[in-house]
């Protein structure tokens, strides 16, 4: 049966989303977890997921269009099946039901197994005796759980700031809201009176859920509202003391509407003052703290004496609490900072956008795991300063990297592979890619069969491909092809690191600089030079002690560098 996807509150304060790019068209197959749409709201722009497998077969809007919160975003089901009934205009037969079935499916939170009654949609109204649908997420007067986070599912009431009974206004601090990343203030959009809170303090309400309802008392029947919602149960609204006898759906609301206000205020004052929580804005705190304000001591000017921006603006420090300080210490002029927030939108160039796809895919999709080895230099600082007395090219230590990890690939072939899906492709040629940062980015040119050259041609090699990397010089060919990679940043005074493997490799190592430390030797102590690299491997096509037995076999070579001459 096919799916109908509503557009998401992606943030506090989203009332409607545009379309900045669909990753998937009209026709094209879906699977749970693939990359929708990117949906740009006030705050950011967000990644939208699939959630079930199908067939994408109708997008709401194209690209750069806008939709308000729940409206229609897509349709996923089988292909070639009838969607005409999700599409129809409001009144046209059944198709609003089956709609909001589908709407339900989305946003269901308790499973069900097939051939069971569904339960009711929280945001949807089923029809009373009368016939009557009412959508209760399209009424004005009602206010649903929002999605505050893109991996929110739901809300835990952190605190009330508005009461049963309370009036109302639009910006009004309504409740604060605990969700899995933050505790985030929800603000009324409306005028109005609470007449019904869904949750009380410390409960969990679901995304999408009934959180309260404001309105007119006098126009809105609260309990045939909350009896839609909860599927024809007539509970008693949070905060308000039960009658005998239940009251009629055609009460509009039980009379104890004006005492529990009391009650309820009288609590909330005793918690303030208990723990001395102090009401005031994220913003408003956030400025106290950059200006260095105790924010215990500004006056709110807002609702319920809550404090925001303007009272911190005009804080003025009292002159006895200036004196006393005078006393304590001597004066210090603290300097005034006055600064602008601002931002710089960076266009991505072609090759940022590929690095940054090709490098997600590989973290994400190559389960990676790490091994790092510490190799002792000594030897090999001895040995370069031989070689480079009779090499026609300058010999570096990446150069010797190089060529270790060469010949150590041909004694393990496993780890000089790549993972097919279906089966492991093991290379009989080495190819070693060397990573290099350019402005741009970071490309990796490739010295081919570096297992057959000799370090002289390795280092040749590698200097002019280096060269026509930063100079944009290089062939398709010249950085295709690698079978593994390397990633120095020891020049740069790294000790250790691990680095993301770089397809189709299925290792990758991070190699750090070379320090002098303090060993035994005999019977006292000296100063060794050692060198830590770590390998980051796919565990898919290579194993722990696979790799292990790699960085056995390179520490040799390196710490017995005689041993890559014969």
């Amino acid at each position: 049966m096919a799916e109908v996807i509503l557009m998401p509150r992606l943030s506090d304060t989203m009332t409607e989303g545009v379309i900045a790019s669909w990753h998937k068209k009209v026709g094209d197959p879906v699977k749970k977890g693939d990359l929708l749409a990117e949906i740009e709201t006030d705050k950011a722009t967000m990644d939208l997921e699939s959630y079930k497998d199908g067939t994408l077969l109708m997008v709401g809007a194209e690209k750069g269009g806008k939709l308000q919160v729940n409206d229609l975003l897509a349709i996923i089901g089988q292909s070639g099946e009838d969607i005409s009934q999700y599409t129809a205009p409001k009144g046209a037969g059944p198709a609003q039901p089956d709609m909001q079935k589908s709407v339900k499916e989305e946003n269901e939170i308790v499973g069900k197994g097939e051939g069971d009654v569904p339960p009711k949609p929280e945001a949807v109204v089923e029809n009373n005796t009368a016939g009557e649908q009412p959508d209760v997420s399209r009424m004005e007067e009602v206010v649903l759980m929002p999605r505050l986070s893109d991996t929110m599912t739901e809300g835990v009431i952190a605190a009330w700031h508005k009461q049963v009974g309370d009036t109302v206004k639009k910006g009004d601090l309504l409740a604060e809201i605990e969700t899995d990343k933050a505790t985030m203030d929800l603000e009324s959009y409306k005028d109005g009176k609470l007449l019904y809170q869904g949750a009380k303090k410390g409960e969990k309400v679901a995304v999408n859920s009934l959180l309260c309802i404001i309105g007119d008392e006098s126009k809105v029947d609260v309990q045939k509202i909350v009896s839609a919602v909860k599927g024809g149960s007539t509970p008693q609204p949070s905060g308000q003391n039960k009658q005998q006898g239940e009251p009629s759906k055609s009460t509009p609301a039980p009379p104890p509407l004006q005492e529990q206000p009391q009650q309820v205020v009288q609590g909330e004052e005793q918690t303030t003052s208990t723990d001395e929580r102090v009401k005031a804005s994220p913003l408003a705190k956030k400025l106290a703290a950059e200006k260095g304000i105790d924010i215990k001591q500004v006056q709110g000017s807002g609702d319920n004496g809550r404090i925001i921006k303007k009272d911190v603006d005009n804080f003025v420090p009292a002159q006895k609490a200036a004196a006393q300080t005078q006393q304590a210490a001597p004066a210090v002029a603290q300097p005034q900072v006055q600064g602008q927030e601002g931002y710089t939108d960076i266009n991505l160039s072609q090759m940022r956008k590929v690095i940054a796809r090709r490098l997600s895919e590989s973290k994400f999709g190559a389960p990676h795991f790490y091994l790092t080895m510490e190799i002792t230099m000594d030897k090999a600082m001895e040995a370069r300063v031989q070689m480079n007395e009779v090499s026609p090219v300058k010999i570096s230590f990446n150069d010797m990297v190089v060529k270790a990890v060469a010949m150590a690939l041909r004694k393990h072939p496993a780890v000089n592979a790549s993972w097919m899906g279906d089966f492991i492709r093991q290379y009989s040629h080495v190819n070693i890619g060397v990573a290099v940062a350019i402005e741009d980015g970071l490309i990796v040119p490739v010295v081919r069969f570096a297992d057959q050259k000799t370090l002289s041609q390795i280092a040749a090699e590698t200097k002019e491909l280096v060269g026509k990397a930063k100079s944009k010089k290089l062939q398709p060919n010249e950085f295709s092809g690698n079978t593994f990679t390397i990633s120095n940043l020891g020049m740069m005074d790294i000790d250790e690191f691990t680095a993301i493997i770089n397809p189709p490799d299925s290792a990758i190592m991070a190699v750090g600089r070379i320090k002098e430390i303090v060993v035994r030797k005999g019977d006292g102590f000296g100063v060794s030079n050692v060198m830590k690299v770590t390998l980051s491997a796919d565990h898919r096509s290579v194993d722990g002690a696979v790799g292990a037995a790699f960085l056995q076999t390179f520490k040799q070579y390196l710490e017995n560098p005689v041993m890559m001459l014969v």
